[in-house]
């Protein structure tokens, strides 16, 4: 008996230990759209304010109170930042600078003479850095070093930090001394970044020098620097940290445990993403569920308080928000908007929404108090009384406005649940051209944010129970398929896959799925964003994938687009009103549209979509006759790594393309158009082997040889059973593949030791057996759980220190599902 519960410990400890190398790059809190976005990015969920995916701050703060005792489990305290050196938006201010490299080294010292530079106002920045909000200086095109002097009346500063918007490297000195340098790196907007310990002691009293040198690598440039001091919480406004004993995370749900004094916490972030339920998908509503329990026996009272601030509801925190507080259908309904509401005028990458009103609601019978006002009245008062008292709905800067609900309960050992929701209205979700359209869950206009809060709220016991099985059968599913850590890939990337897309209705009522290439340009609708997202859709429910498909087409078939192969995307987002990509790829968007056409109807069993759009199809497929097998020197999917002719890989595509309309053509009975495709098929694939073989393996491209990439796109010929390539293809491929792994995956081709993980999972389906697989994977995850980049997951990382090279939280990790798929369609 003694050997056999040793053995139980051992396991149960191996278990744990396994359980807890789960570690994301970032962890999803609230996921509806690519505007409603927030995420935790570190370990801890109150080690950090919580922030949307661009990496701006949106904080969400979350305190328990017990027995009078506060503790704090989400959000980090925002820090009071007191201006000692006023950024340029804050107020003017002009300084010495130069546009040519200073002739002595000593340009950043105290006694440095820059009388002969320049005069100019700050901020000093390009021409092309279009943010109507940022006053723009002088312009510079390379690089810029500029001098500015200031006085302190003490310096006796509690924690000198710099406030810094720089695009791109920059080093700054503190009188002489190194204080912040970062290189090659960006911010988008202002932030407080640290200095050094040895500038912190350089200030003094009186004259100070900052000097600052910004070199902008690409696009536009920007350069202002100015100095805050932060304040720490002190007496009474200290607020103790509750002790976060665990975390999981599901497809739909991240869950934490935490110990406040007596009570245990379970805080659970629910995002009803259930892919069979389009209503759901839509819905912008999301949950935080609490569970609590008394560990000592004892009845304790306890009050939780939620709040959001009012960056929910602005691309800026220079922006103003107003306030509502509503009562009906027994909800307590709180709300911020921006005062100045311009529907679907921002669009770009690095943006936020700021029209709409971000909601704070939950059911009228558990509040205790609910409030609006600053985030540092409600904490203060929360922690004080239990309550807010707060209702401040007057405009304010949106930093300084948060709404907070208190929910309270007498705790004791049977557990107690509740929940709140988060929901965001934005009226108008895209620009379709030249017609504004309504969100999938109000596409008739007739419904409204009110009634589908109190809907969400009725249907919480029953959402949640589809949730878990959602969670379950995607785990299960991913599980079966490729094991336990390619199920755990799965697991993290689900959420991010389909959140970046807003589902709308065209005026026709036919939905649209619209991507957002997140971090990469903002284009909306991008075809090359669609192809590797695909197998989760193709999945759980194809009309989301035909919602993505369907924008190209019509972008086509209108005669708004006359070129004869697909576009690229439909614009930039949220406008979609005509392709805004400086350059076409068209062997790239024309293989993916007919490959995933037929995948839709291989998923569905019925060839109606392609007989939908038979003739622009076959526009497609014609122009792949001509120039599709030896592409010229053109973009593909990969652009980050430049122009290319002769793509073997690319080559694939569009033999795969062609392949795929063939049999569209045979099911659609066009028996004669069937035959000569696949003939040509069946030659393009004989040609491409013998123009790429490189020995053991096949080359980048057909003149290059001692060159390599990854053949992902030849994953359809097993998995649509084209049966175009011969099997040993593939099984060369991967034999050589594994020759050329690297600690965090397989690199994307010989020229760069980058690479794009949705791409290595392709290319790892296309392993015989689950040892090779396994092989693929396992980087892949340790990249996963061990990038020192703490965002939501980016799927263009380096292999050789698993750093993010670009991109962040974009949908392309549903091509993550590309082994599901195949399993399935075994």
């Amino acid at each position: 008996m003694p050997k056999l519960w040793s053995a139980c410990l051992l396991l149960c400890a191996a278990l744990t230990a396994s359980a807890q190398t789960f570690r994301p790059p970032a962890t999803p809190l609230v996921t509806i759209d690519p505007y409603t976005s927030v995420w935790s990015f570190g370990d801890e969920l109150a080690g950090s304010a919580t922030k949307h995916w661009t990496g701006k701050s949106q904080p969400m703060e979350g305190l328990i109170r017990v027995d009078g005792k506060t503790y704090r489990f989400m959000g980090a305290a925002a820090p009071v930042m007191k201006t000692i050196l006023p950024v340029a938006k804050q107020a003017a201010y002009t300084s010495r600078f130069t546009t040519e490299q200073p002739a002595s080294a000593d340009w950043y010292k105290e006694d440095y003479s820059a009388a002969n530079w320049k005069s100019g106002d700050a901020p000093f920045s390009t021409r092309e850095k279009n943010d109507a909000m940022l006053k723009t200086g002088t312009e510079f095109q390379q690089e810029v070093w500029y001098r500015r002097e200031f006085s302190l009346a003490a310096a006796d500063l509690e924690k000198p930090t710099l406030n810094i918007f720089h695009d791109d490297d920059v080093q700054v000195f503190i009188n002489g001394v190194p204080a912040y340098e970062c290189g090659p790196c960006f911010t988008s907007d202002y932030e407080f970044k640290p200095i050094s310990p040895a500038a912190r002691k350089a200030l003094k009293k009186g004259k100070n020098i900052l000097a600052v040198h910004c070199k902008n690598g690409v696009g536009p440039g920007y350069i202002d620097v100015g100095l805050a001091d932060e304040i720490a919480p002190k007496g009474g406004n200290v607020v103790l940290a509750a002790k976060q004993t665990s975390f999981e995370m599901k497809p739909t749900q991240s869950i934490y445990n935490f110990e406040a004094g007596p009570v245990q916490l379970k805080v659970s972030f629910v995002a009803p993403l259930i892919l069979n339920d389009m209503h759901l998908v839509s819905r912008p509503v999301n949950y935080v569920a609490y569970e609590l329990k008394a560990t000592d026996g004892k009845t304790h009272q306890v009050q939780i308080l939620n709040t959001v601030s009012g960056l929910w509801a602005t691309n800026d925190a220079s922006q103003q928000v107003d306030g509502k507080k509503e009562s009906q259908n027994g909800l307590i309904l709180l709300s911020l908007g921006n005062v100045e509401q311009k529907l679907l005028a921002r669009k770009g990458d690095d943006v936020r929404i700021d029209w709409g009103r971000a909601y704070l609601a939950a059911g009228m019978s558990g509040v205790k108090s609910a409030g609006i006002g600053s985030p540092e009245e409600l904490t203060r008062s929360f922690s004080k009384t239990g309550a807010v008292t707060a209702s401040q709905t007057i405009a304010a800067a949106a930093d300084t406005r948060a709404m907070g609900i208190v929910t309270s309960e007498n705790v004791g050992t049977a557990a107690k649940s509740l929940h709140i929701m988060l929901g965001y209205d934005d009226g108008y979700s895209v620009a379709y051209f030249g017609q504004n359209l309504r969100p999938w869950w109000n596409k008739d206009g007739k419904s409204n944010i009110h009634a589908e809060l109190k809907s969400a709220d009725t249907d919480f016991d029953k959402i949640l129970k589809q949730c878990e099985a959602t969670d379950e059968m995607v785990y299960q599913d991913a599980l079966k398929a490729g094991g336990k850590q390619y199920a755990e890939l799965c697991v993290l990337a689900y959420r991010q896959a389909i959140a970046a897309h807003k589902l709308v209705a065209d005026p026709s009522g036919t939905p649209l799925f619209l991507s957002k290439e997140n971090f990469s340009n903002g284009s909306i609708g991008t075809v090359d964003v669609t192809y590797p997202s695909a197998p989760l859709f193709l999945l759980y429910n194809p009309t989301l994938l035909k919602g993505m498909l369907e924008p190209i087409f019509y972008y086509s078939e209108s005669g708004k687009w006359t070129k004869p192969f697909a576009a690229h995307d439909v614009g930039t987002y949220p406008v979609a009103n005509g392709q805004t990509y400086g350059e076409d790829m068209p062997v790239e968007e024309s293989g993916n549209m007919l490959t995933l056409t037929y995948a839709i109807c291989k998923a569905e069993g019925s060839t109606e979509f392609a007989k939908k759009h038979w003739k622009t199809l076959s526009v497609w497929a014609n122009y792949l006759k001509k120039e599709g097998f030896d592409p010229a020197n053109q973009l593909c999917t990969d652009d980050f790594a430049g122009h290319l002719a002769r793509n073997a890989n690319l080559s694939i595509k569009a033999i795969m393309g062609l392949a795929c309309y063939a049999k569209m053509a045979e099911q659609l009975g066009d028996n004669k158009e069937a035959a000569e495709v696949n003939a040509l098929t069946k030659e393009f694939a004989q040609k491409w082997m013998d123009l790429s073989t490189d020995g053991d393996h096949y080359a980048l491209t057909f003149d290059k040889k001692g060159t390599w990439s990854q053949k992902y796109n030849i994953v359809w010929n097993e998995l649509l059973q084209l049966n175009v390539f011969p099997k040993t293809v593939a099984e060369k491929e991967i034999k050589y593949y594994l020759t050329k792994q690297q600690p965090f995956g397989l690199p994307l081709d010989s020229r760069k030791t980058y690479s794009k993980s949705d791409w290595i999972i392709w290319t790892a389906t296309l392993a015989t057996n689950q040892q090779d697989f396994d092989a693929f994977i396992k980087p892949v995850y340790k990249y996963a759980m061990e990038t020192p980049d703490r965002i939501p997951l980016s799927d263009w990382h380096e292999t050789v220190d698993g750093k993010s090279v670009g991109f962040r939280a974009r949908s392309v990790v549903g091509g993550y599902w590309m082994k599901v798929l195949g399993e399935k369609w075994k």
